[in-house]
């Protein structure tokens, strides 16, 4: 059975990933919005990132959609998954499907369904549409080209990005920047966007390759090496680099040094507050740094906490509630965007906050640092097997006094099982909803403790 996880549903090309599936799931979508009230008439979005067929699966998927009569916007392009949602309201349309499978290794493929709101679908609607493609067929379709209506929301996705950025700072600046697409969809948006607010862009992986060079789409650790030497061989000011579709952002200081998800998430929040004026609130998931609850008690503002996933942030986003959400696996957002992760964004604020400060970022994490004390964050993942999954649980059950030699103040089970020490400092173990590994994240103030509180958590695993 076809299941959805964090993000999407996700599977090995050829394997489960096939034609006949992607007809079923878009079936499924088809038949849940007809079910849908006020959906009458509109149409849905459909893109797709740089994976091996791809392109080819999303054509597929309009023409299923045209089949059941629903209008099918199709994008001539790979498209980001930012832009994807970005065009859903923009368009004033019933949803989007995307074919994607984000940062997982290139043997895989997926499909994100996004809501009218252009947020990932959440947990009720997956389990219907789940439920639905088990129960409609998985047969081709046959339509003419002129059923399927082209989608081209490019120039009103970078007069967002104008509206959100300061395209004046940045043109001041005169900054000279390492982008790095990932050989994905962001190639033509981070990197042109940039050039338009007149910064000079070096760029790299700036073509399709369905292997990612050898290694995955994500833009983190080893994958930036590349990026790394290009900052420093060229005396750049910053590298920026995005994940295959274009959601998450990963960032390199002037140093070469590779800059924490967590600690960009605390320094936007810091910057946007002090540029902006903006003091609604911030939103993170369990496993993002509480270093952003330090900057928002610095400032006097609320933080509110979810579940892992982007689709629990809309209604905090809808309702004004927060300025900024975020994730630590380099996912943000802001008020007055769209309510799902975007890489090209978050890697613009950051260019724009060097800019406005002309500070590397590392002299910024230090600066933070002393204000509102020293954070440390990792994560660690194990493969995990699921007939272990009920030793897993068992172990997770247990409630120690201490953890680590401190006393554990409290114990939260939003998303996994998280132990929050008395000092402040935390683990957190959770299985993942994209990839069959449990994830152990942990914070504390210093390196001794933040290895302490990791093998902690690694000793909760069986297979660990």
């Amino acid at each position: 059975m076809i299941r959805f996880g964090t993000s999407g549903w996700r599977a090995v090309i050829s394997d489960e990933f096939t034609f006949d599936n992607v007809r079923r799931v878009t079936r499924a979508v088809a038949r849940y919005l007809a079910e849908s009230p006020g959906t009458e008439g509109q149409g849905v979005a459909v893109g797709y990132d740089t994976r091996f067929l791809s392109e080819n699966f999303a054509a597929e998927a309009a023409a299923v959609l045209a089949a059941e009569g629903r209008p099918a916007w199709l994008s001539p392009v790979a498209l980001p998954t930012p832009v994807l949602a970005f065009a859903i309201l923009e368009g004033g349309l019933a949803g989007g499907i995307n074919i994607t499978a984000s940062h997982n290794p290139p043997e895989y493929n997926g499909m994100k369904f996004s809501t009218s709101d252009g947020a990932p679908a959440p947990l009720e609607v997956t389990d219907r549409i789940e439920k639905l493609s088990g129960e409609v067929s998985s047969a081709a379709v046959s339509v003419g080209a002129e059923e399927i209506s082209v989608l081209q929301p490019g120039e009103a996705y970078f007069a967002r990005l104008g509206k959100l950025v300061g395209e004046d700072v940045l043109g001041s600046a005169r900054l000279r920047i390492a982008v790095d697409s990932r050989f994905g969809t962001t190639r033509g948006w981070l990197d042109v966007f940039l050039e338009r607010c007149g910064v000079e862009v070096i760029r790299l992986h700036d073509r399709r390759d369905p292997l990612f060079g050898g290694t995955s789409p994500d833009c983190s650790g080893t994958n930036l090496d590349d990026l790394r030497s290009a900052v420093v061989d060229q005396q750049l000011d910053l590298g920026l680099a995005t994940d295959g579709d274009g959601d998450r952002f990963g960032i390199v200081d002037a140093d070469g040094e590779i800059v924490n998800a967590n600690v960009v998430l605390a320094l936007l929040v810091d910057y946007l507050h002090t540029s902006r004026g903006w003091d609604e609130g911030v939103g993170r998931t369990v496993a993002t740094t509480h270093l952003v609850d330090r900057v928002a008690a610095e400032h006097g503002f609320a933080v509110h906490e979810t579940p892992v996933g982007f689709k629990y942030f809309q209604p905090l986003l809808a309702s004004g509630r927060v300025f900024l959400a975020g994730e630590e696996i380099a996912g943000l957002s802001v008020k007055g965007h769209v309510p799902e992760k975007d890489g090209i964004l978050a890697a613009c604020l950051v260019a724009e906050m060097v800019a406005a400060t002309g500070s590397a970022v590392g002299t910024l994490v230090e600066d933070l640092f002393r204000r509102v004390g020293t954070v440390l964050s990792r994560r660690e993942d194990r493969r995990f097997a699921p007939e272990q999954r009920a030793a897993l649980a068992e172990r997770l059950e247990r409630r120690p006094s201490r953890l680590a030699g401190v006393h554990v103040a409290e114990v939260n089970t939003i998303d996994g099982v998280k132990w929050v020490r008395e000092d402040g400092s935390w683990v957190l173990v959770r299985v993942s909803g994209t990839e069959p590994v449990v994830r152990v994240y942990a914070e504390a103030g210093d390196a001794a403790a933040l290895d302490a509180l990791i093998a902690s958590g690694l000793d909760m695993i069986p297979c660990a």
